[in-house]
């Protein structure tokens, strides 16, 4: 069993399942829940996860009830089909509504939590909550074996995916081509998240960041990566720009887009990552609703949101957060980056050492992760 709420637990989701084939055979069956990725792999979704990618405290009451009814049809599909082991992927409150489920109904059955929760930004508490119900935990950042070790938890590092891909068939003048961009044409990567709420925050100042880049840059190229949790709604919205911008696949040409821009406005997630180890400075954005960030600066412990420059304790991206998330701010850190080259040489090296200290390198993540994860396997009957 497999389970993902998001876009990027879902391309998680789908890279594990291609390195479990290629250890099981073609033998192997999955069920669960997830989106494009892992429905290319071979999952029937029990539904559609795009009403469980949200974010925030308070989206996170109103959608309490909804997540605890998916997280006990989770358990009855575990019951009925009897899965030798259970992944649950990124997404801590649904992962840990399931496994609360499962454990309760299946208790034999071996849980594993793929991505951990960041208690070293916030609640720390629930570092125990993991180690009392999960019974292994795959960890991607390198400096959490020991916090949830410490904990109780038994940890397996597997590595950063966006650290560890590798892209050797990357075609940047291809997607310069195929938009109609020429070699010396900057290009402007738009990647504005992959849940509804993310969309309703961060549309509206990202669409007044690039009106303002192109009134005074006309001949500039606009390139929006739109999530396939959150595709019609981004195409809708970009469609209504009074510019022509080019819509595209995340999964089909996101590689070629990072590796092709010049600079990239990205909301808050592990996309940032990928575009900085694509070598691509980026600004970050992120807008919660009001009473989830006044109860965010309470009770997160880190400086930064980024991952990397928690990393390293410095903005190797620069942040624009809830109120300094406007158009004309975003417009001018763009701006910065687009006009002096050595603005973006100096950020792309920031970002490089702190990839580095986040522990770039290394086997791919779906490998690591799919060989504990058969380790934990039980043997075949026979």
């Amino acid at each position: 069993m497999l389970t993902a709420a998001e876009a990027s637990g879902d391309a998680l989701g789908g890279e594990l399942m291609r390195a479990l084939k290629r250890r099981l055979g073609p033998g192997v069956r999955f069920i669960g829940v997830g989106g494009d990725a892992m429905a290319r792999e071979g999952l029937i979704s029990a539904f559609p996860i795009g009403e469980l990618s949200i974010l925030g405290l308070v989206d996170g009451l109103f959608a309490f009830g909804r997540a605890r009814r998916r997280a006990r049809q989770m358990a009855s599909l575990a019951e009925r089909e009897r899965p030798e082991i259970a992944v649950l992927i990124d997404s801590w409150g649904f992962s840990y509504l399931t496994a609360r489920q499962l454990r309760r109904r299946l208790p034999a059955l071996p849980l594993v939590k793929y991505v951990a929760p960041q208690v070293w930004a916030t609640r720390p508490g629930r570092a125990k909550a993991l180690a009392r119900t999960f019974d292994h935990l795959l960890s991607i950042i390198g400096f959490e074996p020991p916090i949830f070790e410490a904990a109780g938890a038994n940890v397996s590092f597997v590595g950063h995916p966006a650290l560890a891909r590798d892209t050797p068939n990357t075609d940047p003048a291809g997607l310069r081509t195929r938009i109609g961009a020429g070699p010396e044409d900057q290009i402007l990567l738009v990647l504005p998240g992959s849940r509804r709420s993310e969309i309703d925050r961060l549309m509206p100042p990202f669409a007044d960041a690039v009106r303002i880049l192109k009134a005074e840059r006309p001949e500039l190229q606009i390139v929006v990566l739109a999530a396939a949790t959150v595709a019609e709604r981004v195409t809708a919205e970009v469609a209504a720009w009074p510019f022509r911008a080019h819509i595209l696949s995340e999964s089909a040409e996101k590689d070629d887009a990072m590796a092709a821009a010049t600079v990239a406005l990205a909301c808050s997630g592990t996309a940032v990552v990928e575009i900085a180890a694509a070598g691509c400075p980026v600004i970050v954005a992120y807008r919660l609703g009001p009473i989830s960030y006044q109860i965010a600066k309470i009770i997160i412990c880190t400086r930064y949101i980024t991952l990397f420059n928690i990393a390293v304790d410095a903005a190797a991206a620069p942040e624009l957060i809830q109120g300094a998330c406007t158009g004309p701010k975003l417009a001018r850190e763009i701006a910065l980056r687009l006009s002096d080259p050595a603005v973006r040489i100096k950020q792309i090296a920031a970002q490089d050492q702190a990839l580095d200290k986040l522990g770039r390198g290394g086997a791919p993540t779906a490998e690591r992760a799919a060989d504990a994860i058969v380790g934990m396997l039980p043997p075949p009957d026979g």
